[in-house]
């Protein structure tokens, strides 16, 4: 979390995920930070004035006119260290997107001095609508940091993505648009991240997979986009939503990965290979479905081994390049860090960030352990909670590299 006292104005508007912005308040709150919220009518409408005074310990500020004398439409944003708004509806995405303030929150994120952070939050088909994309495309193109949405259940029966994201995300995304040696640190440099987890296919039905989520790799993309980065994700079966602003390279296979990582890297001035990559394939891929009566009890499946990506980007790494592997293991303590150091010699890597995974460890959870290793073996950083803040952690031991002065 940020150590030092902030004034954040949060901004609550008119959807239905109003009532967990109650939770990103009280967050704020509990940390130390003086909070000012900027409810609009429509927001009221959803979580009442009296529960936002109370949980933020302060005045809620509705109307435009009110506290004139003060110019409280202009003295909260220039006061505000940061300025979240969450939910982020559609309409108050294409008014900040447009500059216009018809109210008193619009008027205190143009008067603002700090960074913007918006968490939307709406239907499915509001969210892919070309308006929204646009809007959406343009505030990330000045700078403002976008948190999700997610997917998930929303309003009614309805499902899919458009769910706002969760208090700790949007909580921990703050913190770090305020951080002075983090902000804005990655401007200029181009980034490409794998994340998710390759299936080998055994017939037309069938796989060979594993249990990642692609969950850390969606956060390393956010933030390193939040930081500045021009960055582009090479996605095998998430089950998150790729932030918007990434350039998203859909794959499924390992061959597949290794085609679009190795054509591509030479681009970028940093390469994060988080995926969860197939170590072996079927040898010879059934055509049709294999039938449970042909198998007699057993099924005898032949697998060869892949090619290695990580090793082979290395191999052919461009001047400067920054090359992060990553390393999931069962062991733990001093059996873990071995593993990941001998890894470490045999994929030649600059960074290597190992975690400890398990059947609720690690894989398709919200948050993560991991522990950061230089290519001559240093431990350079540990890092233990939510995804988006060990993503930071990762990050911040990238910026440290000579890469940057170059």
């Amino acid at each position: 979390m940020s150590r030092t006292p902030l004034r954040i104005v949060v901004g609550i508007t008119g959807g239905i995920a109003a009532y967990k912005a109650v939770s990103v308040v009280r967050e704020f709150v509990k940390d130390g930070h003086h909070v000012d919220v900027i409810a609009t009518e429509a927001a009221l409408q959803f979580v009442g004035r009296p529960t936002l005074e109370a949980i933020s310990r302060n005045p809620v500020h509705v109307g435009l006119y009110d506290d004139v004398a003060q110019v409280r439409h202009v003295a909260l944003g220039q006061q505000a260290d940061v300025i979240v708004i969450a939910p982020a509806t559609a309409n108050t995405l294409a008014q900040i997107s447009s500059g216009l303030a018809p109210d008193l929150l619009g008027n205190t994120v143009l008067a603002r001095r700090g960074p913007l952070v918006v968490a939307p939050a709406m239907h499915t088909e509001m969210w892919d609508n070309p308006a929204t994309q646009s809007n959406i495309a343009t505030l990330i193109s000045r700078g403002v940091i976008v948190v999700g949405p997610g997917v998930g259940q929303l309003t009614g029966s309805d499902s899919g993505v458009g769910r706002m994201s969760e208090p700790e995300d949007i909580v921990e995304a703050t913190y770090a648009s305020v951080s002075s040696d983090v902000y804005r640190d990655l401007v200029g440099k181009r980034i490409l991240i794998t994340g998710g987890g390759t299936r080998e296919p055994l017939d037309p039905v069938r796989f060979i997979g594993n249990r990642s989520s692609g969950k850390q790799a969606v956060a390393l993309a956010q933030r390193a986009l939040a930081r500045g980065a021009e960055v582009t994700l090479v996605a095998s079966h998430l089950e998150v939503e790729p932030p918007t602003g990434v350039q998203v390279l859909s794959v499924s296979t390992a061959a597949q990965m290794q085609e679009a990582v190795l054509s591509s890297a030479h681009d970028f001035d940093i390469v994060i290979m988080a995926a969860a990559v197939s170590d072996y394939r079927v040898d010879a891929v059934s055509s049709t479905k294999i039938k449970k009566s042909e198998s007699e009890g057993r099924l005898h499946i032949s697998l060869v081994e892949n090619t290695d990506i990580l090793r082979e980007l290395v191999q052919t790494k461009s001047s400067g390049q920054i090359i992060v592997g990553f390393a999931a293991e069962t062991a733990s303590g001093s059996e873990l860090l071995e593993l990941a150091q001998e890894k470490l010699k045999r994929k030649g890597c600059d960074y290597l960030v190992v975690n400890q995974v398990g059947w609720d460890q690690g894989f398709a959870t919200e948050s993560n352990a991991v522990t950061v290793i230089a290519s001559g073996g240093d431990i350079l950083n540990t890092a233990n909670g939510t995804k988006l803040s060990v993503a930071d952690t990762i990050l911040d031991c990238i910026t440290s590299s000579p890469f940057q002065n170059a």
